[in-house]
C-alpha cells in the first residue's frame, strides 16, 4: 500500500513539474508567428478562412465562384514583399471556410465580411474582388458606406448584373441560362468545372495546363449547395443602384476577351461609379490575374499606394 501511494505521489509529481516546466518554457518562447486568427467566427456556428500575412496598409481580397481566396496566391507574394497586409477572406462555401446549409447571397456575404473587418479593427484598407467577389464588395461598400475601407477595386467584376434584363441587354447570359448551370451543378459538376475551365482563359494557351490544374484543385473544396445558391444570387442580383453609392475611388481591371463577365460590364461600372479608372486587359479573359500577371499586379499596387 506504501509502495503504491509513493509510486502516485512520485507520478504526480513528475506530472506536475513537466506542466511547469513547459509552461515556462512556452511563456518565455518569443512568438515565431504574428498570432492572427486563421478561422474567424462571422456567426453562431460558422467560421470563415482568412489569410492574413504581411504588415503595412491592409489590402482586403474576396475570391470569386468557385474559388477560394487561395486564388490570391501570386498577389499575396507581391503585396508582402512590397510591404504590405494582405486579408484573403474566403466566403462561407467555400474553400477552407465552412459550409453551413442556409443563404448564400451578397447581402450575407458583405454581412460576414463586416464582421471580420471589425474583429481585425481594419481601417483605411483597398478592398478588391474578382468575378463575384467584385459584387460581393460593391454591395459591401455600398450597404456600410466604406466602412474600414478607402479605396475599392474590381477586377473581371460580375456587375452591375450578370444576366441580361429588358432595360439591360450587355453581358451573355440569361436567367435560363443560369438555370442550366444549376442544373448542371447539380447532376454532373465535373461538367460544369469543364465547361468554365474552357471560356475561363482568353484563349488555349493563356493559361497553361499547371495553372488550370492549381485553380481546379482549389474550386473542387467548393460546397455544391454553395455554389447552386450563389449562382442564384449572381441571377438575381441588380447592383445598379449600389453603383451610384459608391464615392470612393475605384480601380476597374478587366479583360478585354472575357467570355464569362463581358468587358460591357465593366464599361457599365465604369459609367456609373463617379470617382472610378477602367483599365482594359487586351490580352486577357476572364482569368486576367494570372495571364497578364505582372502587369495586374503592378496596376493593384499603383492604386493603392
Amino acid at each position: 500500500m506504501k509502495t503504491n501511494l509513493k509510486t502516485i505521489l512520485t507520478t504526480s509529481f513528475a506530472i506536475f513539474l513537466l506542466a511547469v516546466t513547459t509552461a515556462f518554457s512556452q511563456s518565455q518562447r518569443k512568438p515565431a508567428s504574428l498570432g492572427r486568427e486563421e478561422y474567424i467566427e462571422v456567426e453562431k456556428n460558422v467560421k470563415l478562412h482568412v489569410t492574413d500575412l504581411g504588415e503595412g496598409k491592409p489590402v482586403v481580397l474576396i475570391h470569386g465562384w468557385p474559388l477560394s481566396d487561395a486564388m490570391y496566391e501570386y498577389q499575396y507574394a507581391e503585396l508582402i514583399q512590397k510591404g504590405y497586409r494582405v486579408i484573403g477572406i474566403t466566403l462561407r462555401g467555400f474553400g477552407l471556410s465552412d459550409k453551413p446549409g442556409g443563404a448564400y447571397n451578397y447581402d450575407v456575404y458583405a454581412d460576414d465580411i463586416k464582421v471580420i473587418l471589425d474583429k481585425l479593427k481594419i481601417e483605411d484598407a483597398t478592398i478588391g474582388g474578382f468575378s463575384m467577389g467584385g459584387a460581393t464588395v460593391i454591395h459591401y461598400v455600398a450597404k456600410y458606406n466604406a466602412a474600414h475601407v478607402s479605396k475599392l477595386a474590381l477586377f473581371g467584376a460580375a456587375a452591375p448584373l450578370w444576366t441580361k434584363r429588358a432595360d439591360f441587354n450587355y453581358g451573355f447570359w440569361t436567367k435560363e441560362d443560369v438555370n442550366g448551370l444549376i442544373a448542371l451543378n447539380n447532376t454532373n459538376r465535373p461538367q460544369l468545372f469543364e465547361n468554365f475551365g474552357k471560356i475561363f482563359p482568353a484563349n488555349e494557351t493563356s493559361v497553361s495546363a499547371g495553372q488550370g490544374a492549381w485553380l481546379g484543385t482549389i474550386q473542387a473544396q467548393a460546397s455544391p449547395y454553395a455554389m447552386a445558391e450563389s449562382m442564384k444570387a449572381l441571377r438575381d442580383t441588380d447592383l445598379r443602384e449600389d453603383l451610384k453609392k459608391i464615392k470612393i475611388p475605384t480601380l476597374i481591371l478587366h479583360g478585354t476577351q472575357d467570355k464569362i463577365c463581358s468587358y460591357e460590364l465593366a464599361e457599365q461600372m465604369h459609367k456609373s461609379i463617379t470617382n472610378s479608372t477602367l483599365v482594359p486587359f487586351e490580352k486577357s479573359g476572364h482569368a486576367l490575374f494570372i495571364e497578364e500577371l505582372p502587369r495586374f499586379n503592378a496596376e493593384l499596387i499603383k492604386f493603392i499606394k
